[in-house]
């Protein structure tokens, strides 16, 4: 057996195609377009380059986008004061915070601060409530992208045994959350693990899906997953590679080589999820606009 790749960067593309007609009728009907704020505190390479995809990510679909630059000396209270006045600012559709923050910040405190109708990235306890309680809500990009990708390859989820290893908040957690609940795009059993989980193949070994955001490369072996498994490989890591020009290269959370050899589909590292998620953020950027989440009273 070998795997059938699920191309995130392929459907990534028919989904930004997509939104740019959304974006081109919603103009064209006398509307402003859609506005992304982002914040970056500090200067860290990867959140720069981060923010450098978002912000072409929104030239492609039409979305205006500017990004405030503050030191990583900024204060709390600084920081929220900023993010305030976005959240009054009524050309403002979406704000979104970059992570990682300096470690004197709370990303949870900061999170909260957001307007959660224009909390775009999914992350604020409003939002992630809501999710919970299957309600319409800002979902979080990744978990949304996986299951973009998923209707596209029309990869049954409903009872199937779904094992998501990480808890973060920001994938592992709403994946969890999302996979389990009792509306049209769950209803799977749900094993959620971490970096405490004791016997951990124990549990990657039944997973019909199996979906990975540790952020430790190659953790999952071949000889942890099921023959015949969906494999979701969220993990990005650059590993020191001698060969590349950059010295590096980037390499996801499952050994793609030897799992591709057992599993029904698998995502690659890069050119899987990643781009799912930045189309998500776009499509929860028009939801915004259009306020088609939580409308106006």
């Amino acid at each position: 057996m070998s795997a059938k790749l699920i191309d995130g960067k392929k459907v990534a593309e028919i989904t930004m195609n997509l939104l740019k007609e959304d974006v081109v009728n919603w103009v064209n009907a006398g509307n402003r377009r859609p506005f992304l704020k982002v914040v970056q505190v500090g200067n860290d390479p990867a959140s720069t380059t981060y923010i450098g995809s978002k912000t072409r990510a929104c030239r492609q679909v039409g979305i205006d986008t500017d990004t405030t630059h503050l030191p990583d000396t900024v204060s709390a209270k600084e920081l929220k004061a900023a993010i305030r006045s976005f959240n009054e600012d009524d050309l403002i559709d979406g704000i979104l915070v970059q992570l990682p923050l300096p470690s004197h910040l709370s990303s949870h405190d900061v999170i909260e601060s957001i307007d959660h109708r224009k909390d775009v990235d999914g992350f604020h306890p409003m939002n992630v409530g809501r999710l919970t309680v299957d309600q319409p809500t800002f979902r979080s990009c990744t978990p949304a992208g996986i299951f973009e990708l998923f209707q596209y390859y029309s990869i049954q989820v409903k009872s199937k045994h779904a094992v998501v290893v990480g808890a973060s908040n920001i994938v592992g957690s709403p994946m969890a959350i999302m996979l389990s609940r009792e509306n049209t795009t769950g209803k799977a059993t749900t094993t959620i693990c971490h970096k405490f989980t004791k016997d951990l193949t124990s549990h990657t070994i039944a997973a019909d899906i199996l979906v990975v955001a540790a952020g430790q490369p190659n953790l999952i072996k071949a000889e942890m997953v099921k023959e015949g498994a969906v494999v979701i490989d969220v993990g990005i890591n650059r590993v020191a590679d001698e060969t590349s020009d950059k010295g590096y290269k980037l390499v996801g959370d499952c050994d793609f080589e030897g799992i591709r050899k057992k599993a029904s589909w698998i995502t690659p590292v890069p050119g899987g999820v990643g781009p799912m998620t930045v189309a998500m953020l776009m499509k929860n950027t028009l939801l915004a606009a259009k306020k088609s989440i939580y409308p106006e009273d």
